[in-house]
Parts: structure tokens; C-alpha cells; sequence
């Protein structure tokens, strides 16, 4: 096979089935048992397709027939696929949360790769926590893998307006609250918000990570913008199917991809398009287990000079993904900012970065704008440090009133959601539009699983007022759909006894997005009182995957990875002995 580094008896899959030996006689003997000739497989590729398909996951139903078309693509290459199913984590009815489990996704993509005769893998995934546990899992395991996102749904329509998954979500539901929609309405409201399959077809978390993963290398050009319901996106499913193919025999792995050079793009990608802040936490994890290291300083140094340039909500006012992708998608809007990229990195085509956006155009300036034109001047998140949060917190300022940008009110405090939840929507609450709505015990370890509570609700008696916005501080995520002035990821979590855990109703709390400071008004002798009287709360698992979780999660400015996953944890684990 000219211009190969492999040759068939160096793949992976032949130490299962080309020996003469007992063992390998059952391998073969099982896959015949399934209706496979040895001509199936002798001297091919084994191409693994993750599939996250499940009837409890809507953004993948259309995996269930989607991976026939990846099939197609590895069999016209010559490969032989093997589909193995792999947790779904449905962002929409997984509880308490997709975070909880996004570890255990990447265990079992690592564990099914590293046990099975595999050379080589399709990842299908695009749900939030699907596409960074899927990499996640892919890295550890080194084998070549390209990524197939899921891609985003149709765009939503009640009554003529356009809808957006999360986002109007918040937005009527505030509506409905204050009384202006009837129940009726609001049944309506909910079936035709999310009218095909795909993720959120807002800029939310899902169609974040699926462009990043595109800017680091994994996926094929273009493919992360594609809707879930075009066409397109069945030709690209077949081409990833081929394409892997070719991958194996080319030896391209996840390593030679996954440079720190690919990690900075995916960050100057993420902070252009108005990205949700979770990608924040996915990017350090997944950059970590590739062996680089990457933290909230890259991503302020980002931050600062590239502009926020897709007009896609929640960031932008008026589009949503399906737009973004008419307008020249991911490659349109990389080719506007490809001076703050590095376009020699390689990516899955065995071609770089470059070569990949060479000759891509925008088609719509107000949906992908110029970084002379944009649509907040700096990039979508900001990184915050002061006494409330030593290791870092990150807020959306793309996506709130400007006027919070500078802030001091006084601390309104929940220790707990059920107590949030019963207060908001109590009329007389003491409360007004400058309070800061903090709910803590909501991070990683006192979530548990660190869910997305972090866009507080806010309370019924403001809202009956028009108050849409105020200054909410938590150690919880939020949506990638949400909007608003949220401060989220504060590090170290309350739950552990991070300062948050210190703040009493009243106290004043100074927030300065430009001087990306966030900070408790009372002196360090107050501080390090309150300190000594602060008693740990119970833990939430005695046994079981949480207990496991809650033993070695690291905290969010760390990726909120296992300790014992990260690359630099032990000697590389060797390949599955077979006798």
C-alpha cells in the first residue's frame, strides 16, 4: 500500500485474529459465529463506532440509522466496523447531572477501545458531555479517532417567532411567571421549541464543544455546523467512515493532533463564536489528558484580544446554528480570525489547519461578522480572581447587561436549590435588583456533579417588575443556552470550604469584569474568623460511582477531571495481553 506507514500485519486487530492459535481460532470462530467470512476482516482495519444512541437521548435519535451510514463509508474504504454502544449521557433526563457522569463516558470509551481489537474509531456523539468524554476516553486510549457531531436541530417557531433551545426556554418561562402567557401558550411554547432531531441549535454548550473539537484537528472541515436533519450531514457521516480508514494506515493519532498549538486555537475559536462557559472546564480536561497544559490564564489571554464575531444567541440577538451554518459555518468564521490561529497544526484530513479553511467565505456579515464589526469587542468569557474565588471563577459578559459589568451589592445567600427555588417565588422577599443571588454547595463535590443551577432564577417579585438580569455568584455550571449576569465555576467550592462557604446575607460583594476581579467586602481578620467556625457539610455518596467521584474529582479550574485519569498519573497502561 504505497505512501502507508502500516502494513497489515502491524494492525492492532491481527494480534486478536491472525495467529495460529487456540485463542484466536475462538476470535475467529465468534465472527464467523455472527455471519462474517474471514475475506470480512483478514488484512483490514477494524474501525470501532462509538455510538451514544439512545431512545432517552432526542439530540441522537438519529445515530440509530446514522451509523449505517458510517458502516457504508468504513466498508468502501475497507475496513470492517464494529459498532459498541457507549453511555448517552441525555443532557435533558440524565439526573442529577450529565457532569456526574462525563468521567465515567470517557472510562468506558477508553476501557471498549483498549479491550477489543481495534485500530481505529468513529466517535458519535454530540450532546454536551458526549463530545468531551468521548475525546476525553479517545486521547487516554491513542488510537486513531475522528469525531462525527451530532449536529444542531432546526430552528424552533411559536407564532411565527423563532425559537431557541434553553434560551427562549428561560426567557418565557420568566414571561409565564409574571403572567403574560396562558398555559395553553406555553404547551405550545414546548412543541415547537425543539422540533427535530439534533442538539441545541443555540450556541450553547453542545455546539461549542463540537466546534472546538473541529478547531483542535478531530473532526472533518465543517462538519461540527452541519444540521442534524441536511443531508449534508449523512455524507458526512459516510465520509468519516472513510476517512478513518485511511487514518489507521497513516498511523494519525489523537497525539499528533492534540498539540498545545491545536488547544490555543480551540480556545481563540471558542472565544469568538460567544461560547458557553463550560467550555472552560471540557478544554482543560481534555487538553490535560493529551498532555498539555492548558489553564484559566490561556484562556484570559484569549479573552483579551479576540472578539466576540458570531451573532449566534445567547451571545448574539437574532440567529441560531442553523444560520451560522448557511453563513459558511465553523471554516467561514475561522478564515476571519485565522490571524490569531495557527494554521500549521494537523487535523484528521492529514492536512493542516491551513489548508483545511483555504478558500472558506462567509455569506452573511450580520451572522459571522468581521472582527472590525463584532458583536462584543472582547472575547466571550472573562476569568475573575480575588479573595471570593483564589483559584478562579468565569463569567458570560457577552451575554448580560452591561451594567453589571461593574458592580457592588448585598449578598442574598442559599446554602441549598430547594431553599433558592421556595424563596424566589415568595412576593414579599426582601430583595432588590442590585442584590447578589449566590447559591453555594453546587460545585463539583457539593452538587454533587457540579450541575447547571448556576443561572439562579430571578425572584418572582422582580420579575413582575421587568427586572430581567441581576449578579448571581455560584460554584455551580450553567447552561451553555443561558444568559444573563451569572459568575459560575467559583474555585475552591464551597462544599470543600472555598470561601464562598464564608459569605453571610448582607455582606458586600465588588464584581469588576474589566479589572477581572471578584471580591468579598470584609477584612482578612473576618475572613479567617468566620474560616475557623466554618464546619464541613455531610458527604452525598457512602458508597458506589459517586463515592468513587467524590474521592477524586479535581475542581473546576482543573477540568474537573479523576486525578487518576489525568496523563501525568502513573506509567501509560499497556496493551490487553491475549493467551
Amino acid at each position: 500500500m504505497p505512501g502507508h506507514k502500516k502494513t497489515p500485519d502491524q494492525l492492532r486487530s491481527a494480534r486478536w485474529f491472525a495467529p495460529d492459535d487456540l485463542r484466536a481460532f475462538g476470535h475467529r470462530s465468534r465472527a464467523m459465529q455472527q455471519g462474517y467470512a474471514p475475506v470480512e476482516w483478514a488484512g483490514r482495519p477494524v474501525i470501532a463506532i462509538l455510538n451514544t444512541w439512545s431512545e432517552a437521548q432526542p439530540c441522537h435519535m438519529h445515530f440509530k440509522t446514522r451509523v449505517d451510514d458510517v458502516k457504508r463509508g468504513i466498508l468502501m474504504a475497507g475496513g470492517f466496523p464494529m459498532e459498541l454502544p457507549a453511555l448517552s449521557l441525555s443532557e435533558s433526563f440524565l439526573k442529577p447531572t450529565t457532569m456526574l457522569y462525563r468521567n465515567m463516558l470517557a472510562m468506558d470509551a477508553e476501557e471498549l477501545l483498549r479491550g477489543h481489537p481495534v485500530d481505529g474509531v468513529v466517535l458519535m456523539g454530540g450532546c454536551d458531555k458526549t463530545t468531551p468524554g468521548l475525546l476525553l476516553g479517545a486521547t487516554s486510549a491513542g488510537y486513531p479517532a475522528i469525531y462525527l457531531p451530532a449536529g444542531p436541530m432546526l430552528r424552533g417557531n411559536w407564532k411565527g417567532k423563532t425559537l431557541g433551545s434553553g434560551s427562549d426556554a428561560w426567557k418565557y418561562w420568566d414571561e409565564r411567571r409574571a403572567g403574560k402567557i396562558s398555559n395553553k401558550e406555553w404547551v405550545e411554547v414546548e412543541g415547537g421549541i425543539a422540533r427535530s432531531y439534533g442538539t441545541c441549535m443555540t450556541m450553547g454548550t453542545a455546539s461549542t464543544m463540537t466546534a472546538i473539537a473541529e478547531s483542535i484537528g478531530m473532526t472533518l472541515p465543517g462538519a461540527s455546523s452541519i444540521p442534524a436533519a441536511d443531508a449534508g450531514h449523512i455524507r458526512m457521516a459516510s465520509e468519516c467512515g472513510r476517512r478513518i480508514v485511511e487514518m489507521v494506515w497513516e498511523d494519525l493519532t489523537p497525539q499528533k493532533i492534540q498539540t498545545r498549538k491545536a488547544f490555543e486555537n480551540a480556545i481563540t475559536v471558542a472565544m469568538a463564536m460567544g461560547c458557553s462557559t463550560n467550555a472552560i472546564i471540557h478544554l482543560i480536561a481534555q487538553a490535560r489528558r493529551a498532555g498539555q497544559d492548558i489553564g484559566l490564564d490561556d484562556f484570559e489571554i484569549a479573552s483579551r484580544k479576540v472578539p466576540v464575531i458570531a451573532n449566534v444567541r445567547p451571545s448574539g440577538d437574532k440567529y441560531l446554528m442553523e444560520d451560522f451554518f448557511y453563513a459558511g459555518g465553523l471554516p467561514g468564521l475561522m478564515s476571519r480570525i485565522k490571524d490569531h490561529l495557527h494554521l500549521d497544526v494537523m487535523t484528521v484530513t492529514g492536512k493542516t489547519l491551513g489548508e483545511n479553511i483555504a478558500g472558506a467565505e462567509v455569506y452573511n456579515d450580520d451572522v459571522i461578522r468581521t472582527v472590525k464589526d463584532p458583536i462584543y469587542a472582547e472575547g466571550a468569557l472573562a476569568v475573575l480572581k480575588g479573595n471570593l474565588a483564589p483559584d478562579g471563577c468565569v463569567i458570560k459578559p457577552s451575554a448580560c447587561e452591561p451594567r453589571f459589568l461593574k458592580h457592588t451589592g448585598p449578598a442574598m445567600v442559599f446554602d441549598d436549590y430547594p431553599s433558592m427555588k421556595k424563596a424566589i417565588d415568595d412576593e414579599s422577599l426582601d430583595v432588590t435588583a442590585d442584590h447578589v443571588l449566590i447559591l453555594r454547595n453546587a460545585g463539583p463535590q457539593g452538587g454533587p456533579g457540579m450541575p447547571e443551577w448556576g443561572m439562579l432564577p430571578i425572584p418572582k417579585k422582580l420579575v413582575k417588575q421587568g427586572v430581567r438580569d441581576m449578579v448571581r455568584l455560584s460554584d455551580a455550571r450553567m447552561s451553555g443556552t443561558s444568559y444573563g449576569a451569572c459568575i459560575l465555576h467559583v474555585a475552591p467550592e464551597s462544599f470543600i470550604g472555598g470561601p464562598l462557604a464564608l459569605v453571610e446575607n448582607g455582606d458586600m460583594i465588588t464584581l469588576d469584569v474589566d479589572a477581572r476581579t471578584i471580591n468579598l467586602d470584609i477584612s482578612d481578620a473576618e475572613m479567617e474568623k468566620r474560616r475557623a467556625a466554618w464546619k464541613a457539610p455531610e458527604r452525598n455518596y457512602e458508597r458506589g460511582y459517586g463515592w468513587m467521584f467524590t474521592k477524586h474529582i479535581q475542581q473546576a479550574n482543573e477540568g474537573c477531571d479523576f486525578d487518576f485519569l489525568r496523563t501525568d498519573f502513573g506509567a501509560p497502561v499497556k496493551e490487553p495481553v491475549i493467551y
